[in-house]
């Protein structure tokens, strides 16, 4: 089986693992950032019986046709295909059937409809999948809800008493961190000289008179009144207008996903906190302890993890905090924004700040294309976009597969958020294509075609 490395992917791979492990299945997990020829040349060598993939494959499918025409495969996926399919290829795909992947089912949601499938008693694995669907932003609907057919994914996992939904501020470890600590851990939206700074995030709650401690004891979010609640919202919107910023912080109310059965002093008990730690041990090299979680480890896979995700957690502000040090390190063209993270920026968490940014950019009006040095020869290029934008017609995943295949790359995914990988040496040419092919889409937009 192969996935992907974001927090979908590793959910998804953990459902599908689990359930093979139930069937007393022979298998080997392998995570991967993309299908290419060294993936087909090691399918080829290995000659397994099937092969899965999850969450990725429907980009690749004229590669897997093409390389792999004697082998079985089966392709579990959300993205929107490119190419075709042959008679040895099996492709689930919700884009398949008129259902938006980027925000109605996910990677892992789709793994777990095929599990459910194998075996009605793989519903307990609902949950797992409702983690992948937040770690890919797909609580697109209204409160931050998911919606479409994660809504039978959210209802299966209530059904079996391993999920619990309600409203109310969505701070990271709003059940299990000091209040302060829960501030400085929130990155969606970057709250300036807050995330990421301890000491500034309790300053900041001193100020408004909440008091971070009762008696000895610190307190958590669950342990403020709903005034207190409402006072620090308040606060944190104002906080963000004075620097700039829309204030997105509002977004932080909404449909909050407890996972009732998990502990509730670890980072696995909100949903949420479960994707970003899935997200870190993906893009911090470490995919197999989050596959090992998704699958029920809950000894030293997740002690490990823990470990993995304060780095993560610390990376991402590290390079968030150096983007906003110098304001032209975010290059605004006529139709798009670039981050060019040359080699400072690992190209493993690229897509993770692309997606804050997305949300955190003060008047953000237009898509956001980010990219930083994956080899010697290639550049990972991820791209974010808005709602606004994509119910209007912008796809960004075919813009990114039109321009990268000009320079004979490869791109694709949703029309929200999308990727691609492109040779080095052309990568102005592909961002000045993508700034082109962005305000050509809009003008067509404008005129009404």
């Amino acid at each position: 089986m192969i996935s992907h490395l974001d927090a979908d992917g590793l959910a998804a791979a953990g459902v599908i693992g689990k359930a093979l492990w139930r069937l007393g299945a022979n298998f080997r997990v392998r995570i991967q950032q993309w299908v290419d020829e060294k993936i087909v040349a090691d399918i080829t060598s290995d000659k397994p019986t099937l092969t899965l993939l999850t969450d990725l494959g429907s980009g690749y499918l004229n590669v897997l046709s093409k390389h792999l025409s004697n082998n079985q495969i089966v392709v579990l996926d959300h993205h929107q295909p490119i190419g075709d399919v042959t008679s040895n290829i099996l492709q689930v795909n919700p884009h398949l059937h008129g259902i938006d992947g980027s925000k109605d089912i996910s990677g892992a949601g789709v793994a777990y409809f095929a599990a459910k499938a194998l075996d009605d008693a793989n519903k307990d694995l609902a949950g797992i999948a409702v983690v992948g669907a937040l770690g890919d932003l797909q609580d697109k609907y209204e409160q931050r809800a998911l919606g479409g057919l994660n809504e039978t994914v959210v209802a299966d996992a209530v059904a079996v008493d391993c999920l619990k939904v309600e409203k109310d501020l969505m701070f990271f470890g709003r059940e299990t961190r000091p209040i302060h600590k829960a501030l400085a851990y929130t990155t969606s939206p970057f709250l300036p000289d807050i995330s990421g700074e301890e000491d500034k995030s309790l300053a900041f709650l001193v100020s408004l008179g909440i008091k971070p401690k009762h008696g000895d004891k610190w307190r958590a979010l669950r342990d403020l009144s709903e005034e207190q609640k409402r006072q620090l919202c308040s606060a944190l919107s104002d906080h963000l207008i004075s620097k700039g910023y829309p204030s997105d912080v509002l977004n932080l109310v909404g449909s909050v996903y407890t996972l009732v059965h998990e502990e509730p002093w670890t980072p696995l008990r909100d949903a949420r906190e479960f994707s970003v730690l899935l997200n870190g041990t993906g893009r911090m090299e470490k995919a197999g302890l989050g596959v090992a979680i998704c699958m029920g480890d809950r000894g030293s896979a997740l002690e490990q993890a823990e470990i993995v995700l304060r780095e993560y957690r610390r990376t991402i502000t590290k390079y968030l905090s150096w983007l906003m040090e110098e304001p032209d390190r975010i290059d605004e063209l006529e139709s798009i924004y670039v981050v060019r993270g040359e080699g400072f920026i690992n190209e493993k968490v690229i897509g993770t700040l692309s997606s804050i940014l997305s949300t955190s950019l003060p008047k953000l009006e237009k898509p956001i294309i980010a990219y930083a040095v994956a080899d010697e020869e290639v550049v990972k290029v991820s791209a974010r976009t808005l709602d606004m934008l994509t119910s209007r017609g912008l796809d960004l995943g075919e813009i990114m597969r039109v321009a990268a295949e000009k320079f004979e790359g490869k791109g694709g995914g949703h029309d929200i958020a999308a990727g691609a990988q492109v040779p080095i040496k052309d990568v102005d040419a592909f961002v000045k294509l993508v700034d082109e092919l962005v305000k050509k889409r809009m003008e067509q937009i404008e005129a009404g075609s």
